[in-house]
């Protein structure tokens, strides 16, 4: 395990130019809130998408949403446009068991059925409880159980990843 986590910025500039060649007219890119709609912002940004980006709170899909409760901080979700057939390009911070992701994809389905959906994290960081892959990724860690790895946004507007 490195002793710092890298800078933020050339990891999204790295996924963005490996997802560029992937991209199509009818691409929306959907981030996963928190930090998933911070990266998605910045990959819009330096794909230079036409299409506005959409974004996911996941609270009410989560399967421990039984057990945990509701999220205090409940964002709403904004999918300006019609998923039906769309290609869709779903953005996370830090990729762990799937279950945002599972949660993210029932979301999706409910508000149509997109042609496809491809995954971007800014890190994979191992653990997988799910069949889910990311199809880019920033960053892989392996990182030990008890650690998690988060994405905050300081005032001036910079990402930093930590370990806790």
């Amino acid at each position: 395990m490195p002793a710092s986590l890298p800078d933020i910025d050339p990891l999204i500039a790295q996924l963005a130019a490996a997802i560029a060649p992937t991209l199509t007219p009818d691409t929306v890119i959907v981030g996963i809130h928190t930090g998933g709609v911070w990266v998605a912002e910045r990959l819009h940004a330096l794909l230079g998408c036409a299409l506005p980006l959409g974004t996911l709170d996941i609270s009410f899909y989560r399967d421990d949403f039984s057990r945990i409760g509701l999220h205090p901080q409940v964002k709403p979700s904004s999918l300006p446009f019609d998923l039906e057939g769309r290609d869709i390009l779903l953005v996370d911070d830090v990729l762990h068991s799937g279950r945002t992701v599972r949660a993210a994809m029932n979301e999706l389905f409910d508000y149509g059925r997109p042609a496809s959906i491809r995954l971007a994290v800014l890190v994979d960081r191992g653990g997988r409880e799910l069949p889910i892959r990311p199809d880019f990724a920033g960053l892989t860690l392996s990182v030990p159980d008890h650690q998690n790895i988060n994405l905050s946004r300081l005032d001036d507007g910079h990402l930093i990843l930590s370990l806790a």
